[in-house]
């Protein structure tokens, strides 16, 4: 692995949506693709970049001390100190990585364009392919293990693979028969309820670990980028122009929230029982210190797009997005909306 200090990295651009949804071309950090020459003239390997924990990255996971980020050019940085060091990984891959889920400390894997997955089995230092589909030519956007055999993956055009024996092999498994919406988060509560965030004010759910799908009531009809369980039936789910919605009923009625803000949201975290951020593009960031009933307004003034977090210790968050990784303090990012 390749040790890195923390540069600056491009946008990238966009896959065309299913819908007349032109917005994805105001989030093509997430979904990037024409940035990268064609397949036939990439290098089949991730290649080692002194600034690659400062490029475009669109996705990250932890486990205790441990965080796994992703991002373009196939590059995968990992920190065992919570943030403060980063090294870039072996990746048998360039194409745009979009999410990584972390079962344990050593085994995860990783989702992108051309519907690739990747695996790692020693804490991603190296990575292995275990399924690409270059003909799809769009990407896989979340992914999700229940444990070291079962998993799912999902993705643009209502893609959804899944695996029983630990990504070996993938079978494509449609969520319904008559939608192809982009699938665009997949997130499991402490209940076991898996939740689904889609295009055009999409919603699922599922009882029996993505067997079946069951669409929910819709509180809006824009696109949500995330979905964030909390504590008991609750959760938030959001998106396009500062959409923010609260569940108190695994889904089956909403409230909207007030955000103060139409940045796009893009990604949420959990620091404690009570205390939430969510981030989203133009440097928001919304904090609610009262699990989630209401949020603060915290826009960045460098307007940098965030598209994840992850948390570092006490207060302390790691930040995703258009430059890379930052490790931040909450305290520092209150402070700098108001510089």
């Amino acid at each position: 692995m390749t040790d890195l200090r923390v540069g600056r990295g491009p946008f990238g651009c966009g896959f065309p949506p299913r819908t007349a949804w032109g917005v994805w071309l105001l989030v093509s950090l997430v979904i990037t693709v024409c940035a990268q020459p064609a397949r036939a003239e990439l290098d089949p390997v991730a290649l080692p970049a002194p600034l690659a924990a400062h490029r475009l990255l669109l996705g990250g996971d932890h486990v205790e001390d441990t965080l796994m980020v992703v991002g373009q050019y196939g590059h995968v940085l990992v920190s065992r100190d919570g943030g403060h060091e980063w090294s870039q990984a072996d990746v048998p891959t360039r194409v745009t990585l979009t999410d990584v889920f972390m079962l344990d400390a050593t085994r995860a894997w990783a989702v992108g364009h051309d519907a690739t997955i990747l695996t790692t089995g020693d804490g991603g230092r190296s990575w292995q392919v275990q399924y690409e589909d270059p003909d799809f030519d769009a990407p896989l956007l979340s992914i999700w293990f229940r444990d070291a055999d079962y998993g799912l993956a999902v993705g643009a055009y209502g893609l959804m693979l899944i695996t029983e024996d630990g990504g070996t092999s993938w079978d494509e498994h449609p969520v319904n028969d008559e939608d192809d919406f982009h699938l665009n988060d997949l997130v499991a509560a402490d209940s076991g309820m898996l939740y689904m965030a889609a295009e055009a004010g999409v919603l699922y759910r599922s009882e029996d670990d993505g067997a079946s799908w069951e669409e929910m009531p819709s509180p809006y009809e824009g696109s949500f980028f995330g979905i964030l369980p909390l504590s008991g039936d609750s959760l938030l789910a959001y998106g396009l122009r500062g959409h923010l919605f609260r569940s108190e009923d695994q889904g089956d009625t909403w409230d909207a929230l007030d955000t103060g803000t139409e940045g796009i949201l893009m990604g949420g975290l959990r620091l404690g029982p009570d205390r939430i951020v969510l981030v989203g593009l133009s440097g928001t960031v919304l904090v609610s210190d009262d699990g989630g009933g209401s949020f603060e307004l915290y826009d960045q003034q460098d307007r940098e797009a965030l598209v994840a977090a992850l948390p570092a210790g006490g207060p302390d968050l790691v930040t995703i997005g258009e430059f890379g990784v930052r490790r931040r303090n909450l305290q520092q990012l209150r402070a700098a909306a108001g510089s």
